[in-house]
């Protein structure tokens, strides 16, 4: 039982209380969007929007999923584009650069791995980021489709959690925004992480997961894609610390590194309520395109090319 709170309960207070400022930053400046710039703000993001993948990739490739997690509420709030959050989604890290650090120290064999594995990722989101907001746009003039403004996504949000901002204030209101999410994330955390005690106890450790995974050809690039998705920074920690010790090939572990959102994709089913098939899809784009750039890594060698 004492194994139990310390390797789940502990690591779940800990990894939620680290997005803690991300979040309330990101409610706080939704908040105010919504009640002081009188649509000043809106109409300079609309602008800007263009270049969002750009930006998106470099910010989602920091060593945190914080960022994927404030870009699912600012989607959500309609002040960033479906393909600047793929991007921010793509990019993002989590632990990624910290383990490979860790293991280029332990092993002595350099910074230059884990710096060639982040610019992978960040030109990848960047492509992907682009190209799925110029396939919307291109969806949109063949079929118009009714949008919302910002402002009318951010109230339609608070309405849904019930904040009342216009009592509250605004940094009362992203408290509250702040505080609903993380319990929730809290709650999906304490889950994944109780099945991964589970599985550990009953013998089956990443090793075995990397053997297994490492002889399917193809096949195992859609598996690691999955484990990617784990709404938990344990997934990032295992496909990376299975690719340093040669477990898994290069295309597996970014397949699975570039599905990785952290708990980015969670935020965006807490938040962008009500719209479940475009949730759905954003998910199913994240993964077939993390999917997609792994087995494009193994299949052509560019793996071997770029030394990965």
């Amino acid at each position: 039982m004492a194994e139990f709170l310390s390797d789940v309960v502990l690591d779940c207070v800990i990894d939620s209380l680290k997005l803690f400022p991300f979040l309330f930053l990101t409610y706080l400046l939704m908040e105010i969007i919504e009640h002081k710039t009188g649509g000043r703000f809106q109409k300079a993001i609309s602008k800007a929007g263009r270049l969002g993948p750009l930006f998106g990739s470099l910010l989602g490739a920091l060593p945190q999923c914080g960022f994927s997690a404030a870009a699912a509420g600012l989607y959500s709030g309609r002040l960033i584009t479906v393909g600047t959050l793929i991007a921010i989604f793509l990019a993002t890290s989590d632990e990624m650069l910290l383990v490979m650090l860790s293991s280029a120290v332990r092993q002595n064999t350099g910074w230059i791995l884990p710096l060639k594995l982040i610019a992978v990722k960040v030109v990848c989101a960047m492509l992907a980021g682009f190209i799925t907001d110029l396939a919307v746009g291109f969806a949109r003039k063949k079929r118009p489709i009714a949008k919302a403004t910002e402002t009318e996504e951010i109230c339609e949000m608070c309405e849904h959690d019930r904040c009342h901002c216009e009592k509250h204030g605004v940094f009362l209101s992203a408290l509250i925004h702040s505080g609903k999410i993380l319990v929730f994330i809290a709650a999906v955390m304490f889950a994944v992480g109780t099945a991964i005690f589970i599985l550990e106890q009953n013998g089956i450790d990443k090793e075995r997961i990397g053997g297994f995974i490492k002889g399917l050809p193809v096949l195992g690039e859609f598996i690691t894609g999955l484990i990617g998705l784990i709404p938990n920074c344990a997934a990032s920690v295992v496909l990376t610390e299975l690719y340093a010790e040669g477990v898994i090939n290069a295309g597996q572990a970014l397949s699975g590194l570039f599905a990785g959102a952290g708990v980015g994709v969670l935020i965006l089913f807490r938040t962008n309520r009500g719209k479940i098939r475009e949730n759905l899809l954003i998910l199913l784009t994240l993964y077939l395109t993390g999917v997609g750039f792994g087995l494009l890594f193994n299949l052509t060698g560019l793996s071997g090319l770029l030394g990965l």
